[in-house]
């Protein structure tokens, strides 16, 4: 059987890259990082977050990937401002009523600043209001929706980095790199 070998592109995405190949505007897209053939990403990621991005030339994995109903689990490394109670957590891990419905419960933790790249630029940083690292893991994938979740709960994101989709990762994939799977 002569069967064509899938692509799996797994990219660290930069801040400020569209997750897209063409912009009018200009902007920095994926064009400025990969030139593979034939690949498309496999589900977005905002032009302001940052992290694990997976493109790919199979059209069923990347509906398996970003199909609500398939549930793929999602891990984001989010620096919020202030620093959550555990009230407020818990209003995460319960799920929360955001305008277009609620969530579904998400897995969160307090975790130490993760050892990342410095961001370019930084995230403005007041003196006299700490931030807090949260590990999140979501099922869902609604536009922008860990931002309106911390945003919900009053602690605003200021920086967001997706770390996990499903069982791959951005281990060992510097930023603006990727690494070529299977």
């Amino acid at each position: 059987m002569n069967r064509k070998q899938r692509k799996i592109i797994l990219f660290n995405k930069p801040y400020l890259v569209l997750t897209q190949f063409t912009d009018q505007q200009g902007r920095a897209t994926l064009k400025d990082y990969i030139n593979i053939p034939n690949i498309y990403a496999a589900g977005r990621l905002d032009r302001d977050s940052e992290g694990l991005l997976i493109l790919t030339d199979d059209g069923k994995l990347a509906n398996q990937l970003t199909h609500p109903k398939k549930k793929t689990s999602k891990t984001y490394w989010v620096q919020v401002e202030g620093q959550p109670n555990e009230d407020a957590l818990q209003a995460l891990r319960k799920g929360l009523d955001l305008k277009d419905g609620r969530t579904l419960p998400a897995k969160v933790s307090v975790i130490d600043e993760p050892a990342v790249w410095p961001r370019t630029p930084p995230i403005r940083e007041r003196q006299s209001i700490p931030t807090t690292w949260l590990s999140i893991t979501i099922t869902e994938g609604r536009n922008r929706q860990v931002r309106r979740m911390t945003a919900h709960i009053g602690h605003p994101t200021l920086r967001l980095i997706r770390y996990r989709i499903g069982s791959w990762t951005i281990d060992g994939i510097e930023n603006g790199s990727y690494s070529v799977i299977e």
